[in-house]
């Protein structure tokens, strides 16, 4: 699979467990560890997330830095420290691919930091955005971005392909 990489772009990523195993919220820790890992070593900006029972959804500016190689990065230490507090020597965590979509411009990118941050009610997780922890949507809160009642509806624009 070749990928269309371009400077200055923010990419939305989505990558789901093997046969979409629900070990993401369980080792949320481990994910999120992962995550900052690489962030500091590869120079990356991770502008949102939002982590679920079998997948995870990111907002990444790779800041000339390899999308690929910064996914498969951030996968791999997941799986090595997942096998390492489960105590299996193998396993196969991840599915090999994962989804992206190049945010085109101020709209796209508004639809997708909504996805991202409504994820947990589309799925039936809570019944408000605010009660789901493993995003980054207090962080947004703070900044002013979002009201605090953000989610209690669901925002416009919801439709479309965002990889799952």
């Amino acid at each position: 699979l070749l990928r269309y990489y371009s400077p200055g772009n923010i990419y939305f990523v989505t990558t789901v467990t093997h046969e979409r195993n629900p070990i993401l919220i369980i080792h949320g820790d481990l994910l999120r560890d992962a995550l900052a890992k690489f962030r500091a070593r590869l120079d990356y900006y991770l502008v949102a997330w939002v982590i679920l029972p079998d997948h995870v959804h990111l907002l990444i500016d790779p800041k000339g830095q390899n999308l690929s190689a910064i996914v498969q990065r951030m996968k791999m230490s997941f799986a090595k420290r997942f096998m390492v507090r489960e105590g299996t020597p193998t396993a196969k965590v991840w599915q090999s691919r994962f989804w992206d979509h190049i945010i085109r411009d101020a709209d796209d990118m508004r639809r997708h930091l909504d996805y991202i941050h409504y994820n947990p009610i589309k799925h039936g997780f809570v019944r408000k955005s605010r009660d789901w922890v493993h995003s980054s949507l207090g962080d947004f809160q703070k900044s002013g971005y979002y009201d605090e009642d953000w989610g209690d509806t669901q925002p416009s624009g919801m439709s479309g392909d965002f990889g799952e």
